[in-house]
C-alpha cells in the first residue's frame, strides 16, 4: 500500500483542559451579572413611565383608591383638560420655539468652531479650544446671579431671544468638544480634492464636511435637544412674571403646585405624559443614528 492509499489521520480539536473551566465560569458569572443589572436598570426606567401614562387615563378616585391598577377606561379628556385648561398646549409650543432656535444656533456655531479647531492650524488654537472645553467644568448654579444681571442689562430678560442665547452658550462647550473629535476622524483626502477642484472654504464646510459629519451632528443634536427640553433652572430665573412666555418645564411646575392643592392628579399626570412624549419619540426615531454617531470615531 502506497502512502497515497493510507488514510490521513483525522485532526481533532484539543479538548479543553480543566484549567479553562474557572475562566469560563467567571465569564459566565460576569455576563449574568451585567445582563441582570441592565434588566434592573431598564425596569427602574420603564415602570415609572408606564405608571405615569396609565395614571393619565384614570380618574382622581382611581388614582387614590388603586394607584397600581389599570384604568377602567381610556379617558382622553384628562389630556384635553391639561392641554387647554392648564395651558400645557401654550407652554408646549413655547418650548418648541425656544428649543428649535437654541439647538439650531448651537449646532451651527458649534459645528463651525469644531471644524476650524480640527482642520486648521493657527496661533492660539489650543488655547481657544481649551477655553471652550473648560466651560464643561462650570455648573450653571455658579453663574445664575451674574447671568441674571447680564441678561437684564442687555434688555433680554423675560424674552425668548435671551433664553435661546443662554441655552446655546451653555451647550457650546460640549458641542465643540464632541464635534472636534468627530471632524478629526473624517478623511482629509476628500477635503483636499474639493479644494483642488476650486471649492472655497465656506462651500467645503457646508457642501462637503457637514454631510460627511451627519452621524455626529445627529448625535450631539439629540443630546442638546434633550438638555434644552428638560431645562428648568434657567427659564425659571430668566423668564419671570409673564406666564404667556413660559416654557413647558415652568408650566409643569406651576401645574404640579396648583393641582396638588386642587386634587386633580389626573390632569397633572396627563400634562407630564404630554411633556415626556417628544423625548420618547425623538429617542425611538433616532436611536440608530445616535449609536452610529457615537461609534463612528472608533470604527474609523
Amino acid at each position: 500500500m502506497t502512502t497515497l492509499d493510507r488514510a490521513a489521520p483525522a485532526t481533532t480539536e484539543p479538548e479543553p483542559t480543566t484549567g479553562d473551566r474557572p475562566v469560563r465560569r467567571e465569564i459566565g458569572v460576569a455576563n449574568v451579572f451585567s445582563h441582570g443589572f441592565l434588566v434592573l436598570w431598564g425596569a427602574l426606567t420603564v415602570l415609572p413611565l408606564l405608571w405615569m401614562v396609565l395614571s393619565s387615563f384614570k380618574t382622581n378616585g382611581e388614582i387614590l383608591a388603586d394607584p397600581w391598577g389599570l384604568p377602567s377606561a381610556l379617558r382622553f379628556d384628562n389630556w384635553a383638560r391639561a392641554w387647554s385648561e392648564a395651558h400645557i398646549g401654550r407652554y408646549f409650543l413655547n418650548s418648541i420655539v425656544v428649543v428649535a432656535g437654541s439647538v439650531g444656533l448651537t449646532m451651527l456655531m458649534g459645528a463651525a468652531a469644531a471644524y476650524v479647531f480640527a482642520r486648521y492650524e493657527f496661533r492660539g488654537r489650543q488655547f481657544v479650544y481649551y477655553l471652550f472645553v473648560g466651560g464643561l467644568m462650570f455648573p450653571v448654579f455658579l453663574a445664575l446671579v451674574p447671568l441674571f444681571f447680564v441678561v437684564r442689562n442687555a434688555g433680554l430678560f423675560n424674552t425668548w431671544t435671551g433664553l435661546i442665547l443662554v441655552y446655546s452658550a451653555y451647550s457650546l462647550p460640549f458641542t465643540v468638544f464632541f464635534l472636534t473629535a468627530f471632524f478629526r476622524t473624517l478623511p482629509t483626502s476628500v477635503a483636499e480634492a474639493a479644494l483642488v477642484d476650486g471649492c472655497g472654504h465656506f462651500r467645503l464646510f457646508f457642501r462637503v464636511m457637514l454631510p460627511m459629519a451627519r452621524p455626529g451632528l445627529i448625535s450631539v443634536g439629540i443630546f442638546n435637544f434633550l438638555s434644552h427640553w428638560n431645562q428648568f433652572l434657567l427659564p425659571q430665573v430668566l423668564m419671570q412674571g409673564d406666564d404667556s412666555k413660559w416654557v413647558l418645564a415652568q408650566g409643569l411646575f406651576a401645574l404640579s403646585v396648583s393641582q396638588g392643592y386642587a386634587g386633580d392628579y389626573a390632569r397633572l399626570f396627563a400634562g407630564l405624559t404630554i411633556a415626556v412624549l417628544p423625548v420618547l419619540v425623538v429617542y425611538l426615531v433616532f436611536q440608530r443614528q445616535v449609536q452610529s454617531g457615537l461609534t463612528a470615531g472608533q470604527l474609523k
